[in-house]
């Protein structure tokens, strides 16, 4: 086993970490540089393997050595059979996949469990900028000008919330987090507010 890594400097990713058990089958949609399927595989000794659509991305996760098929998630998981995976991760993408519904769904037909981390659109400081600069905001969390951003549905805790209500999944664990208190998790007060993002625990009814 290699040497611990060091703690993210997302906070979403180091959540996500500790809610994966040892020597499971893992899932990541839109993997990135396979930052977190690594550190799970060298770690956790999970079956991790890995979906992306940025060729550079793809590239470094197989200098990782991590498992990884190029491809785009709104062609669905067509490739998996029902229940392949223990766990399914979707962490800060799902506002960028041109229908969360469905990709909920399907991450849910392939995966036992669903996990899931959410930008959270309601947070204070982004209302605030919006309504005092009269600007679509930009922050740590939001780097992006209003043109060349990937984020399509922008959507908040309670949206996301409503979404699981109405599909009828289980939300099973939430975890509110600000990083303007340096990563500390939030009590689940107005987190529709206060909370920067969240991670979601989802498993299907």
């Amino acid at each position: 086993m290699s040497p611990k890594y060091k703690k993210y400097t997302r906070p979403d990713l180091q959540i996500i970490f500790d809610v994966i058990e040892p020597h499971s089958s893992v899932l990541d949609l839109g993997c990135g540089t396979g930052e977190l399927l690594k550190k799970l595989i060298d770690e956790k000794e999970v079956q991790g393997h890995g979906i992306e659509i940025i060729d550079d991305y793809v590239l470094e996760c197989v200098a990782k050595g991590v498992p990884v098929l190029h491809s785009d998630l709104d062609k669905g998981l067509d490739d998996y059979p029902d229940n392949c995976f223990d766990y399914v991760i979707l962490s800060q993408t799902i506002q960028q996949v041109h229908r969360p519904d469905v990709t909920l769904n399907e991450m849910l037909r392939v995966g036992k469990i669903g996990v899931v981390g959410l930008l959270n659109f309601g947070y204070w400081r982004v209302r605030h900028y919006l309504a005092f600069q009269g600007r679509m905001p930009k922050s740590r969390v939001l780097p992006y000008e209003w043109y060349n951003t990937p984020n399509i549905h922008l959507s908040t805790i309670q949206d996301f919330r409503r979404l699981c209500h109405n599909a009828g999944y289980n939300i099973v664990k939430q975890v509110n987090v600000s990083k303007r208190k340096r990563g500390q998790l939030l009590p689940n007060l107005l987190p529709n507010s206060f909370a920067e993002l969240a991670v979601f625990v989802i498993k299907a009814k």
